[in-house]
């Protein structure tokens, strides 16, 4: 980049020369990218407040359960009963009822296969071929025996693919509280093969399964003030929302199986052997490291044998609004106590032997870091234990139990790249009690509210793990190859959880680089993390929307982040700042013609703010070579005079010496709007950082200046040397320019 060299005057502003009268131009809308998001947001009201709190009359349904269930393991099938008990606390009269029908999805008459689009590929693996084409396929959708009310009376109902509507006899009324109950059953698929986020895994040589089992029952669909029923059908990406509740849950299995789900365990004696109770009682108060509850001796002894003999597993769960089971003969289990200030919780993990000796040293140690993470910037952790279970191709999150994949080699060997692997899913999948499963967002309508906050604290946990950690997801330098691709396949974060191609970088990367950004640099992290836990605090147990986040960060922050939100969630703007010119100045006494000939603004009373002190561009070729050198005071006559008649002795003490003066120009190719970072480098080799605010941009969307009057000569100006804020092209980020290797380089 050529130099140039650029003039300063001190103290008054230079004026263009009047330009010819032009036509009017005709009027245009607002398009400032920091207007306010009123365009963009519900209007608050009783329910949600302008704040983002929950408002005076907000409220939430509630669904309580009371199911059993029995586990066919020969014919992997699963039935069962229950009773819901359902409160209607909102302030409308219900017609009907609707209730989730998940497992329909994988049902023969499922709309899922028909609405995706397909391609004949030319190479398949000989399982995935015969799957698809040779097998006849399993009908896994619910089998519905009867729906009945508390009377035991029949109730008319329809369903309509993932969704049953139950149809009142009489209007449900404010206030009021029904009861009904439903028998069903389905058959259990091999997910391995078929997909879906539970089922069962087989153990091909011993003829064992291992079970997670998961939207196993019909669910209450959630009412509420925002859309009245959530009843968008299911088809496969759009995960869940769901009401709160307790649950009871009696789970009937062969006799051989070890078991864990959601909620504590009522009768451990019963299904438990009296070593392993006392095993259990040690690990309660064992913070240091696991206990091996079920050895792996226990396991495979376990294991050999089919037990035709039956045991019941009884739960009983609070204030959760799901339920998960995970139950083989091939378990091992192990938990560790974990202290969160004044509460104690249990970190559990159970798995085959095939996972070990990976689970056994890292997957409770990694489930109780988890816990104490996200407890320190949400709220501590209120349920009673946090389950990993080993579960291979699986990461999947319900209330106080999760699957997570990752096993060593059949020798026993584990890479590193597997180890951390493992290990971030657990992270991300414990982490998920939180989000979505206690802050209830809506995961069918926003997939980024659970997804993208948890990908975001799974970022902070594992850096307080390993600030070397290689984390995926979180550093804004990760999602440049998304941000910066084609914009055809890309979508803002705010889309709906069914219409998004590159799922994994818009609902979990981008939202998380986002929400890092606000916290590194925009924000800080003292105000992030404050107004992030009043966020995580005020919808607890409750069902947020995205307004409340984005309200609730500004609330309790007092920083104005309509135009992140607006750019990061709402559009698919992209960053890419970049230095577009750098002019260089020396000082004279003597204006050059260009100077002479302007009009000069007269200062507050109407006279001339003189002496002046004139920097002219360094090019400049109308005066003298040596009246071109770096500025002392003591040789520029009318500035010393103006020191010497205007400043105290303090004042003069204090004053800077610049001899260098440079005007940077920076422009803005991309339209996402972000601070500027800036690092100049001296001739000396020394460094200083300067960060300007967004709003620098804020009445030009284009370009931007700044001006530098340092003492020594400046040998490099970089934007974003850290690179923090997910510039896409940092070929213009440097002055002078400098040649980027590529990857191939």
């Amino acid at each position: 980049m050529k130099k140039i060299t650029l003039f300063f005057i001190l103290p008054i502003v230079l004026f263009a020369q009047e330009k010819a009268i032009t036509p009017k131009q005709s009027g245009k809308y607002d398009t400032n990218k920091f207007s306010q998001m009123y365009d963009l947001l519900a209007t608050p009201n009783m329910f949600r407040t302008a704040s983002g709190a929950p408002g005076p009359a907000y409220y939430q349904q509630r669904a309580d359960y009371k199911i059993d269930v029995e586990l066919d393991d020969k014919n992997a099938k699963l039935g069962g009963s229950e009773t819901i008990t359902y409160y209607n606390n909102s302030p409308d009269s219900l017609e009907y009822l609707w209730v989730q029908l998940d497992q329909n999805q994988a049902a023969k008459n499922s709309q899922s296969p028909l609405a995706e689009s397909e391609k004949m590929e030319q190479t398949f693996p000989a399982s995935n071929f015969a799957n698809k084409f040779l097998k006849k396929g399993l009908d896994r959708g619910f089998n519905i025996e009867y729906v009945k009310d508390a009377k035991g009376n029949p109730m008319s109902y329809s369903i309509n693919q993932t969704m049953m509507r139950i149809n009142l006899a009489a209007p449900m009324k404010p206030g009021s509280t029904l009861s009904f109950s439903i028998k069903w059953w389905y058959n259990v698929n091999n997910y391995r093969q078929d997909g879906g986020r539970s089922g069962y895994e087989l153990f091909e040589k011993e003829g064992n399964r291992l079970y997670v089992i998961a939207q196993f029952y019909p669910r209450m669909a959630v009412y509420n003030d925002v859309e009245g029923w959530q009843n968008m059908q299911f088809w496969g990406s759009g995960e869940f929302a769901l009401p709160f509740g307790n649950f009871d849950v009696n789970i009937t299995v062969p006799a051989d199986h070890v078991m864990e789900a959601t909620g504590e365990l009522m009768n451990r004696s019963e299904v438990f052997t009296p070593a392993q109770v006392n095993r259990y009682e040690l690990a309660q108060k064992t913070f240091d490291k696991p206990v091996v509850i079920v050895t792996q001796e226990e396991a495979e002894a376990s294991e050999k044998g089919f037990s035709e003999k039956k045991k019941t597993w009884k739960f009983s769960a609070k204030n959760v609004r799901d339920f998960g089971i995970a139950t083989s003969r091939k378990f091992i289990l192990d938990a560790m106590a974990v202290q969160l200030n004044n509460k104690t919780v249990m970190a559990v993990s159970i798995y085959p032997k095939e996972s070990n000796p990976l689970w056994g040293e890292t997957s409770t140690k990694t489930v109780a870091h988890t816990l104490k993470s996200y407890s320190s910037h949400t709220f501590d952790y209120p349920y009673p234990k946090a389950v990993s279970v080993s579960a291979e191709d699986q990461g999947m999150e319900y209330p106080m139990i999760c699957w997570n994949y990752g096993r060593p080699d059949e020798n026993g060997v584990t890479s590193d790249r597997m180890k951390h692997g493992m290990m971030s899913v657990i992270i991300h999948e414990v982490g998920h009690n939180f989000f979505p499963m206690i802050v209830n967002s809506d995961e069918r309508q926003w997939t980024w509210m659970d997804e993208g906050l948890n990908s975001f604290m799974q970022y902070m946990a594992e850096q307080e793990l390993d600030s070397n950690y290689p984390s995926n997801r979180g550093p804004a330098k990760n999602i440049v190859p998304y941000m910066s691709g084609d914009q055809n396949f890309l979508e803002p974060i705010m889309s709906n959880s069914e219409n998004i191609i590159q799922f994994g970088n818009n609902a979990y990367g981008k939202p998380a680089a986002g929400l890092n950004i606000l916290r590194e640099t925009i924000m800080g992290r003292e105000l992030f993390d404050y107004a992030f836990k009043v966020y995580a605090n005020r919808w607890k147990f409750k069902h947020p929307t995205p307004e409340d986040f984005f309200r609730t960060m500004e609330d309790a922050s007092a920083v104005d982040l309509d135009w992140f939100f607006r750019g990061w969630f709402y559009s698919t703007d992209f960053v890419d700042i970049g230095i577009k010119e750098v002019k260089q100045y020396y000082v004279s006494e003597t204006p050059t013609k260009e100077l002479k000939n302007a009009k000069v603004k007269k200062g507050r009373f109407g006279v001339d703010n003189g002496p002046f002190v004139y920097l002219i561009e360094e090019n400049n070729e109308e005066l003298k070579p040596n009246q071109k050198k770096p500025l002392r005071i003591e040789e520029v006559k009318l500035l010393s005079d103006y020191v010497n008649q205007n400043l105290s002795a303090e004042e003069k003490s204090n004053l800077k010496t610049p001899k260098y003066f440079y005007e940077v120009e920076f422009d803005k190719p991309g339209g996402m709007l972000m601070p500027i970072l800036v690092a100049i480098t001296y001739e000396d080799g020394t460094t200083e950082n300067f960060k300007y605010p967004a709003q620098i941009w804020r009445k030009n969307n284009d370009t931007a200046k700044k001006v530098y009057a340092t003492e020594k000569a400046i040998k490099k100006i970089q934007i974003d040397p850290k690179l923090e804020t997910a510039d896409i092209d940092v070929t213009n980020n440097t002055w002078p320019r400098e040649v980027i290797k590529s990857k191939f380089d």
